[in-house]
């Protein structure tokens, strides 16, 4: 049998493999997609290890480039490098679950996840897939080759909800559909979502719970859902 041929060009999956295969690593990388930074400490506590061994991983991490640091006095802060590393988190959490995936989302804490949670700033769940499709559905978005631009109909939509949505920026990607881990759906992503979510979390219609969880308040039952199912 002949032997495979070396392909020195491809990407260096074997690599970035291995950062996230180690179980305290891919802790500290899930506690990151809410798209804060967290101390060394936090993420210490929260990959279940001893602080001089989580300096180790972040040590790594920050050298595979998933994260980056910022020191602020004597403590070091880290979040994770960019959308395309929480993307890629999230694209394996996909693979992770693709089997018995009804199954996992059975228990409580899973299931409040599931219905809304913070993605590396923008909203992500079955409320993000909603809030997606209500755009859509009032001829708000209009396809590109970068993703999204946002229409005259979506603005005016937008601002029914109170917000004015900003000018595309030229440092990140304005508005692009992003495929949801509990929803298996897309969802929007970009400068756009992220907008959104924090005028939905100033309005009092969202606020964060536990990890990752976010959660729908009195007002948000009355005042946004109702506009996010409207015909």
């Amino acid at each position: 049998m002949p032997r495979p041929t070396p392909t020195p060009h491809e990407p260096r999956l074997a690599r970035v493999a291995a950062l996230v295969a180690d179980p305290a690593r891919s802790r500290m990388l899930a506690y990151l997609l809410s798209g804060e930074y967290a101390s060394a400490g936090e993420l210490a506590r929260a990959a279940s290890v001893a602080p001089a061994t989580a300096s180790g991983h972040l040590a790594q991490l920050l050298n595979g480039h998933f994260v980056v640091c910022e020191p602020r006095g004597r403590h070091r802060y880290y979040r994770l490098a960019d959308a395309e590393v929480a993307h890629a988190l999230e694209a394996l959490a996909l693979v992770a679950e693709r089997d018995g995936h009804d199954r996992a989302w059975d228990h409580p804490e899973r299931q409040r996840l599931r219905y809304a949670r913070c993605c590396y700033g923008h909203l992500a769940g079955e409320l993000a897939v909603t809030l997606f499709d209500a755009l859509q559905r009032h001829q708000g978005l209009q396809e590109n080759s970068a993703g999204y631009a946002l229409t005259a109909a979506g603005r005016q939509w937008l601002l029914g909800l109170g917000l004015e949505a900003g000018m595309p920026g030229s440092r990140r990607r304005y508005a692009y559909r992003c495929l949801d881990w509990s929803e298996r759906r897309d969802h929007l992503a970009g400068q756009l979502a992220d907008e959104i979510y924090r005028h939905f979390t100033q309005a009092g219609w969202l606020r964060r719970g536990s990890g990752r969880v976010v959660q729908l308040t009195p007002s948000g039952q009355h005042e946004l859902l109702p506009r996010l199912t409207a015909a």
